[in-house]
C-alpha cells in the first residue's frame, strides 16, 4: 500500500501546518488561563486566529516551509521550519504590540508568543517525524530485519550508522561500536553501545550478527585480517567503507559499502620514502618510463607527477592501454608536461629517435615480456624483448648522458626455473656490466620484487573471473606459495630505491611473508560468501612449464646488504665486467634473428644457460639443456659466482 503511496500535495501539507499552529495557539492560550476554558474571551482568540493565520500563510509561502516531501524529512527542513517559526512569531509580536496601543485586545501577552513559539516548532516537527517513522515501519514491518555492527566508534563509524538508519531499501539495526580504545570502552554512541571485540565475540553468542563494517582507516592489516577470519568463521559478512576522496559532497549512501576485498587483506603497513629526496632529484628532469601503459609503468607515472619533473615520455607499443593513462592524466588536470610514445623498444631506430628528441635525464625501465608459460613457449620473443631491448635503452642511455636507468626487474631472476627470469637476470647482468665501466656516467640501479596485486595477468584477477563465472578456481599445486605487494608500494620503493642507489646495485623489496596460493583461494571464495568445494571447487591442474613452487627474493642476511630503508636491501651478487659478456650478448642477438625453428630455439635457451648458469628449467622441455652443463654450473658455484640460496 505505502509503496503506490503518492506525495501529498503541497498545499495540503500547507494546511497542516496552520491547523498544528492554531492548535499551537490555542493551548498557549490555554496555559496562561491554567486551563481553565471558562476565562477565555473567545472573540480575541478568533482574531488572534485570524491574524495568526494569515501571517504564517504569508512567511511559509516566502520560507517553503512546507514543500519538503514529509517522510524524508531533515536537518534541512527542520532549520527551514524554525526559520518560518520565528519571523513569523516576530510579526506577531511586533503587530500586537502596535495594536495594544491602539486599544486593541488580542489577548496576546508576551508569555502566550513565547509558548506559542515553542509549541508551534514542536507540532511542526512531530507530526512531520512521526509520518516519516510511521512510512519507514510500514516499509520495512514485513522484511527480515539486518543485525549490524561497526568497527569504529568515532566519526566515520558515527556517518556510517547515520547512512544506515536513513537507509530506506533494508531494515537495519546497529547493535553496538567494536573499538580498540579502551577510554572508549563501557559507554554508548547514539544508543548503541561501544564494546571491545572479545565482547563481540560474547555477542554473536547471544544475538546473530549479519554484517560487520568496517568504518576505520587506521585499522591494521593484520587487525583487519583477525576480523574477516572471525566473521568468515561465523558467516558474517564484511564490510568496509568507501575512502573519503570517494564520498560525494563529504557524504556516502549505504550502496558504497564495499565488500572486503583480498587485496585489503594482503597490504602492509604503509611505506615511508624520502620523498624530499627524490623530489630533488626529479624536479625539472626530464623523465623517461618504458612499458607506460602497464600497471607498474602506469602507476610510476602517476607517483612522478606530484615530484614536479619537466616532462614526462611514456613509451609503450601497446596503443590503446597509452591511449587511456594519457586520457586519465588529462581528466585529472595534470600540469606535468606527459607525452606520449608508441614505440617497441627492440626498434633501435625508434628509440634513439626517442632519445635525441627528448634527451631525457632519467629513465624507468618498466618494459617487458613476464608471463612464465607464455616465454617458454616463446623464448625468441623473451630474449627479444626482455634481453636486447633492455640492451638498447640501457646503450641509449649510455649515448644521451642519462643521468639515472633505473631497470624493474623480478623475483624470478633468482636462480631462475625458466625462460623468463633468465631473460630477466640475463638483462640485469648487461645492465650491472655497463655500470661497472669507468668512463660511464650514467648510473644503472636494478630492483627486484615479487607480484604485484592487481597487476595484469595476477592470479587475484584470475580467481576473481572464475569465481564470477562459478568456478572451478585452478590452482597449479597445493603447496605453491608467492609473495605480494601492491602496485602503489612497489612503484613507491622503485623511486626510492632508485634515488638512493649509487649505481651497479640490486635491490631487492622486503615482500613479507609468502602466501599460499591455495589458501588465497579460499579465503577469495569465502569473501564472496560462498564455501570452498561446495558451492565453488578447487582444482590443481599441476605446475605450468618453468614454474617453482616459490620464489626466492635473497632477502635474508647472508645473501643481502642492509640500507637505510628497512625495507630494501641490496643483493650480493657476482661481479660481471663488460667485454667479457659483450660478445655472447651479440651472439643473443644474432641467434634471435635466426630461432624461427624449435631447434634453433634450443640453442638459444642453451645460450642463455650458458650466461646464467644458475639457470636450471623445471618442467620444462629444456630441462634436456641442463645434464651437459652441470659441471660446469657446480665449478662456477664453488668458486662463489653463482647467487646460492637454500630455496629448491
Amino acid at each position: 500500500m505505502f509503496k503506490n503511496f503518492s506525495i501529498v500535495p503541497k498545499f495540503c501539507i500547507l494546511l497542516l501546518d496552520l491547523g498544528a499552529s492554531l492548535l499551537a495557539l490555542f493551548i498557549a492560550i490555554l496555559i496562561q488561563y491554567n486551563v481553565s476554558v471558562k476565562l477565555i474571551n473567545w472573540n480575541n482568540i478568533l482574531n488572534a486566529m485570524i491574524l495568526i493565520t494569515l501571517i504564517n500563510s504569508l512567511v511559509f509561502i516566502l520560507t517553503k516551509s512546507y514543500t519538503g516531501i514529509v517522510r524524508y524529512t531533515g536537518v534541512q527542513d527542520a532549520l527551514r521550519i524554525l526559520l518560518a517559526i520565528s519571523g513569523s512569531s516576530f510579526l506577531i509580536l511586533v503587530i500586537n504590540t502596535l495594536a495594544l496601543g491602539y486599544g486593541s485586545i488580542l489577548s496576546l501577552t508576551t508569555l502566550v508568543i513565547v509558548l506559542y513559539t515553542i509549541f508551534c516548532f514542536l507540532f511542526l516537527i512531530s507530526y512531520r517525524v512521526l509520518v516519516r517513522y510511521l512510512f519507514a515501519y510500514a516499509k520495512n514491518y514485513k522484511m527480515q530485519k539486518k543485525t549490524v555492527v561497526i568497527f569504529g566508534a568515532a566519526d566515520t563509524g558515527v556517518a556510517t550508522q547515520r547512512v544506515l538508519e536513513n537507509d530506506g531499501q533494508s531494515n537495519i539495526q546497529v547493535l553496538a561500536f567494536i573499538d580498540d580504545d579502551k577510554k572508549k570502552g563501557s559507554k554508548n554512541l547514539n544508543g548503541a553501545p561501544i564494546i571491545t571485540f572479545n565482547a563481540f565475540k560474547e555477542l554473536i553468542a547471544l544475538q546473530p550478527v549479519d554484517e560487520l563494517i568496517i568504518a576505520s582507516y587506521s585499522i591494521t592489516t593484520k587487525r583487519k585480517n583477525e576480523l574477516v577470519d572471525f566473521c568468515l568463521d561465523h558467516d558474517i559478512k564484511v564490510l568496509s567503507v568507501p575512502p573519503y576522496a570517494k564520498w560525494a559532497e563529504g557524504k556516502f549512501t549505504s550502496r558504497q559499502l564495499q565488500s572486503i576485498k583480498i587485496e585489503d587483506l594482503l597490504e602492509r603497513d604503509p611505506i615511508v620514502i624520502n620523498n624530499n629526496q627524490i623530489r630533488a632529484q626529479i624536479k625539472g628532469k626530464r623523465v623517461l618510463v618504458t612499458g607506460a601503459a602497464g600497471s607498474i609503468g602506469s602507476e610510476i607515472v602517476r607517483q612522478l607527477i606530484p615530484y614536479a619533473p619537466e616532462m614526462i615520455i611514456m613509451c609503450d607499443q601497446a596503443e590503446t592501454p597509452l591511449h587511456n593513462i594519457e586520457l586519465e592524466l588529462q581528466e585529472r588536470g595534470t600540469r606535468i608536461n606527459c607525452i606520449s610514445f608508441l614505440a617497441d623498444i627492440t626498434n633501435e631506430k625508434r628509440i634513439d629517435g626517442l632519445f635525441d628528441t627528448f634527451k631525457p635525464h632519467y629513465v624507468y625501465h618498466a618494459a617487458a615480456y613476464k608471463h612464465v608459460p607464455m616465454m617458454e613457449l616463446c623464448p625468441t620473443e623473451a630474449v627479444r624483448n626482455n634481453v636486447i631491448g633492455t640492451k638498447i635503452i640501457a646503450d641509449l642511455a649510455v649515448k644521451y648522458h642519462a643521468e639515472r636507468f633505473v631497470m624493474i626487474s623480478t623475483d624470478k631472476a633468482v636462480n631462475p626455473t625458466n625462460v623468463m627470469g633468465a631473460s630477466k637476470r640475463m638483462a640485469e647482468i648487461y645492465v650491472q656490466g655497463l655500470s661497472n665501466e669507468k668512463n660511464i656516467a650514467t648510473k644503472f640501479i636494478t630492483t627486484r620484487f615479487g607480484n604485484v596485486l592487481g597487476s595484469n595477468g595476477s592470479v587475484i584477477n584470475r580467481f576473481k573471473d572464475q569465481i564470477e563465472k562459478g568456478g572451478p578456481l585452478t590452482v597449479t599445486h597445493p603447496n605453491i606459495t608467492r609473495y605480494f605487494m601492491t602496485i602503489p608500494e612497489a612503484c613507491q620503493l622503485v623511486l626510492e630505491a632508485g634515488s638512493m642507489g649509487n649505481g651497479g646495485e640490486i635491490f631487492v623489496f622486503d615482500m613479507g611473508q609468502p602466501v599460499a596460493i591455495a589458501d588465497l583461494a579460499k579465503k577469495m571464495i569465502r569473501l564472496y560468501g560462498m564455501i570452498p568445494n561446495i558451492d565453488i571447487n578447487i582444482t590443481y591442474s599441476g605446475l605450468r612449464p618453468g614454474e617453482k613452487l616459490y620464489e626466492e627474493l635473497l632477502n635474508d642476511a647472508e645473501n643481502t646488504l642492509a640500507t637505510y630503508h628497512d625495507k630494501i636491501l641490496i643483493a650480493k651478487v657476482r661481479e660481471v665486467e663488460l667485454n667479457t659478456i659483450l660478445s655472447s650478448f651479440n651472439d643473443l642477438s644474432l641467434l634471435v634473428t635466426s630461432a624461427s625453428k624449435v631447434s634453433n630455439e634450443m640453442e638459444l635457451v642453451g645460450k642463455m644457460k650458458e650466461l646464467v648458469p644458475e639457470f636450471i628449467s623445471n618442467n620444462s622441455i629444456f630441462e634436456r639443456l641442463d645434464p651437459s652443463l652441470q659441471t660446469k654450473i657446480l665449478d662456477m658455484t664453488v668458486g662463489g659466482g653463482v647467487e646460492i640460496s637454500k630455496a629448491n
